[in-house]
């Protein structure tokens, strides 16, 4: 693809964002791009561009389509990119607390597991010794016979 082009297929923008064509189709069906047709062949512009890397970033970042779609929404009706980058500000906290909570309750259940998992060994451990017992008894029994 040439850095210089104004236009883009679905294929060159799949290839650039190592996406496939289905999900820039999804993304055209939500109404985050709107590529113009020649024929039945799709041909994005610059702008359908920056929006599917913002889109792309958004998903990257835990944002839900409706979310990407008010932001991008913002990014062509701003004036001013103040409150745009408040509400992506805004949005970046939100999602980070989200994670960190996240983040906080998978340590919580890997604490668990691992308590589990050594209660298992140990109840593991527990009876092998006691059938050993149990079977070094049958033997000796057997012997005495």
């Amino acid at each position: 693809m040439e850095q210089q082009s104004t236009t883009f297929s679905i294929s060159d923008l799949a290839r650039e964002f190592q996406i496939t064509p289905r999900t820039i189709r999804f993304y055209e069906d939500q109404g985050l791009l709107s590529p113009r047709r020649e024929g039945r062949t799709r041909v994005f512009t610059r702008r359908d561009r920056t929006r599917l890397k913002l889109a792309l970033r958004g998903k990257r970042l835990g944002f839900s389509l409706a979310e990407i779609a008010y932001l991008i929404g913002m990014y062509d009706t701003a004036r001013d990119q103040n409150t745009q980058l408040t509400e992506f500000l805004n949005g970046l906290q939100q999602r980070k607390a989200a994670l960190l909570q996240q983040r906080e309750d998978i340590e919580a259940v890997l604490k668990d597991v691992c308590e589990f998992e050594q209660q298992c060994r140990e109840l593991l451990s527990a009876r092998a010794a006691s059938q050993a017992a149990n079977a070094d008894e049958v033997a000796l029994s057997g012997r005495q016979k």
